[in-house]
């Protein structure tokens, strides 16, 4: 009797793997030619800094900024967006996760700056997990390097909680190292802020529209540089 009933408890635990691994991870879903909806997530936030050099302000605060810009670019070219957070607060990764995968339709990026203890390491870089998520991972990627004097830091394979678990496209962008003295001051200054929304975007928009379609903000050319904030960001910061 006990050799039965350990048959019968092993059947049933080998038969409830497969629906153990759908809850643990749904497959994904291939809109990345489709999406209408990009959901766009600031790294770090509240009680969360994430990096923090002496050569530029803190990573939540510039990942805030640049996500709100690419927010406000990818609205003027008529897509849907979705922020997970739209000013100093901290959210759990876990429900990063659940604002993503609650949007029909969709894709995810989400906006962070590097660290390293080398100061001489520079670069962007760009994270996915999925493989419907590798053509907008290597888009916007291109679409970074066309910026003057930037460095490929090259698009990367990476096991993030909101890439491993996400149920659409999902890409991760290292918008360069504020560990470096070059790239840290290149983060206070909102022209540059506004350049890599502006490349993000034209990825992202490129990505669903096929290239040409993308228009870019007139605001960089429109206003002059403007003096620091005492928080580290320019004033152009305020306005969102």
């Amino acid at each position: 009797m006990p050799r039965l009933v350990n048959r019968i408890v092993t059947i049933g635990f080998v038969a409830l793997l497969p629906a153990c691994a759908i809850m643990r991870h749904a497959p994904v879903k291939n809109t990345s030619k489709t999406f209408s909806t990009v959901v766009v997530d600031a790294g770090h936030g509240g009680k969360d800094s994430g990096a923090y050099r002496r050569y530029g302000p803190p990573e939540k605060m510039v990942a805030l900024d640049v996500a709100q810009r690419l927010n406000r670019k990818l609205r003027e070219s008529q897509l849907k967006t979705v922020m997970t957070r739209d000013s100093d607060v901290f959210i759990e990764l876990n429900d990063r996760v659940a604002i993503e995968n609650a949007q029909k339709n969709a894709i995810f990026v989400s906006i962070h700056f590097n660290d390293s203890r080398r100061r001489g390491v520079r670069g962007f870089e760009t994270y996915y997990h999925s493989r419907p998520s590798f053509d907008l991972a290597n888009g916007i990627q291109e679409k970074l390097m066309t910026i003057p004097n930037s460095k490929n830091g090259g698009v990367h394979t990476a096991n993030f909680r909101v890439l491993r678990l996400a149920t659409c496209p999902a890409v991760l962008v290292e918008c360069g190292y504020l560990s470096n003295r070059s790239e840290g001051n290149q983060a206070r200054d909102w022209e540059y802020r506004e350049l890599l929304a502006d490349r993000i975007a034209e990825a992202v928009v490129e990505q669903r529209y096929g290239p040409g379609v993308y228009h870019g903000s007139q605001q960089t050319a429109a206003q002059s540089p403007q003096p620091e904030t005492p928080t580290g960001l320019t004033p152009d910061a305020a306005h969102h």
